[in-house]
């Protein structure tokens, strides 16, 4: 991977592919490689002639570690999806985020709206709007001694999943207090450019497709079929949905 420095942090990243750039932004305790290469993302992107911009959020990966939670808030995490395309010289890009990424993507979407040509938010829906719960047994699993003791079983699923991909749980404890931004259904109306909301029909995380494709003029829902939240990252009906999506005309 490549790094750039984001107004003082690594920021670690690969470019694949040649083409209409589409930049992707992984979710919570994942990094670019787990959330879109091993899913086969990279490929399916690339082989239907897109150029694929792929990052480790900060604290997550190969990128720089944080400790404190003001430094993980979606505004500040989306300045680094937006750096990173200014050091690529990239003006405009479709855009697409997976669960935490989803809510980074729409905070650029939000923020830098002329950079953004079409956005998809996948593995979030409505409780992009509502929110997805209290941060801290997350937060107390990923510093526990013993993830055996850890009671919560959401908690703990976060835990084996930051386990298995090797990460500073410190950092991840850090950035799962501050990722978890609410965004009003009033802010969210404000989006202009063509949004997609691609979410498992059994994604209990991530909430329904539908609530949140209401809440943005003109969006669209995607419904994957008996997928939750971990399993509907590769599925091919997500693949299909998005690159139907991604060749409409603007």
């Amino acid at each position: 991977m490549r790094v750039f420095s984001s107004d003082g942090v690594d920021i670690a990243y690969t470019v694949d592919g040649e083409g209409d750039p589409i930049l992707l932004i992984h979710g919570f305790a994942s990094n670019a490689a787990t959330n879109w290469k091993d899913t086969g993302w990279v490929r399916w992107l690339t082989g239907n002639g897109f150029r694929v911009i792929s990052f480790d959020n900060r604290g997550h990966g190969a990128s720089g570690k944080l400790y404190e939670p003001d430094a993980y808030t979606g505004p500040v995490m989306a300045e680094d999806a937006r750096r990173l395309l200014d050091h690529l010289g990239i003006a405009r890009a479709d855009v697409m985020g997976y669960s935490m990424g989803a809510r980074i993507a729409a905070f650029l979407a939000l923020t830098h709206p002329e950079r953004v040509r079409r956005a998809i938010f996948a593995g979030l829906g409505a409780n992009m709007i509502h929110g997805v719960g209290d941060p801290e047994p997350i937060a107390e699993a990923l510093l526990a001694d013993d993830p055996a003791a850890v009671a919560d079983a959401n908690a703990r699923g976060f835990r084996s999943f930051a386990d298995n991909t090797k990460s500073d749980r410190r950092a991840l404890a850090a950035c799962i207090k501050a990722s978890r931004d609410r965004i009003p259904g009033e802010d969210l109306a404000r989006l202009t450019m063509p949004v997609l909301v691609a979410v498992g029909t059994v994604d209990a995380i991530a909430g329904p497709a539908q609530p949140l494709a209401e809440a943005i003029p003109g969006a669209r829902a995607l419904d994957i079929p008996g997928r939750d939240h971990m399993k509907a990252v590769g599925d091919r009906v997500f693949k299909d949905g998005v690159l139907a999506f991604l060749r409409e005309k603007p």
